[in-house]
């Protein structure tokens, strides 16, 4: 089946466009997350045994690992992606357009079990195959969807107007979310009018306690946004 298109609305109000990944893309994606785990697990065989029964224990609790909690971990830690989805360039994300979280991608990857049934995922590709977005039952309990990642342009970010916007360092330490909120900002800034574009970016004050009240309060010639977009270009290094 052909990938789809769906429409995402996120919190923000904004609507994306998200291209669903089709069964084949998938497969080829977990077919590398396999050889990935497998090649690691070949090479503990080599090692660990020579340990005895500490290096057996420990074989067997990295194998425990290795099965239910890498795609969780790069799920969270790398954008949606684990390494096969990143050569693939697609990525797990919440239904809404939102990077999946913790719960969903522990729910989505514990069911993996339920899509093996009765043999070798039988019941997750018949679930995919009979859904218009793709979607696997552990996505649909969890709420999830795999897509192809929307890349940033590479070019110096821009405002409304195709003004080129210098890097800005931010005047305070900004936590994973934080940066990652700032990013999705400068994405989708094109899709904004330039009203929201400057009441979304005024939200975040603190980034800029030196632009003049005043000048928060009455026209702001793009001022904040433009601040915003300066510091998603200096998070992305673009000095």
């Amino acid at each position: 089946m052909l990938d789809t298109i769906k429409i995402a609305e996120t919190p923000e109000g904004v609507e994306l466009k998200l291209t669903c990944v089709s069964f084949f893309a998938r497969s080829l994606a977990w077919g590398i997350d396999a050889l990935i785990q497998g090649f690691i697990i070949l090479l503990l065989l080599f090692v660990l045994p020579q340990l005895g029964d500490f290096g057996t224990g420990l074989l067997l609790i990295i194998f425990f690992f290795l099965h239910w909690l890498y795609p969780v971990f790069f799920e969270i830690y790398f954008q949606g992606q684990t390494p096969g989805k990143k050569m693939m360039k697609i990525q797990v994300l919440l239904i809404d357009g939102t990077m999946v979280n913790w719960g969903a991608s522990l729910l989505r990857n514990l069911l993996r079990t339920v899509d093996f049934l009765p043999f070798f995922y039988a019941l997750g590709v018949a679930t995919m195959l009979m859904s218009k977005d793709f979607r696997r039952l552990g996505d649909l309990v969890a709420n999830t969807i795999v897509v192809y990642k929307r890349e940033l342009k590479e070019k110096v970010l821009q405002n409304q107007g195709e003004t080129e916007i210098k890097a800005y360092a931010p005047d305070m330490a900004l936590s994973a979310k934080e940066q990652q909120i700032i990013l999705s900002y400068a994405e989708r800034v094109n899709h904004f009018s330039p009203e929201r574009a400057e009441e979304l970016a005024l939200l975040a004050v603190p980034l800029l306690n030196d632009l003049p009240v005043s000048q928060q309060q009455e026209k702001i010639s793009s001022s904040a946004s433009e601040r915003i977009l300066g510091i998603a270009n200096y998070l992305m290094g673009r000095r």
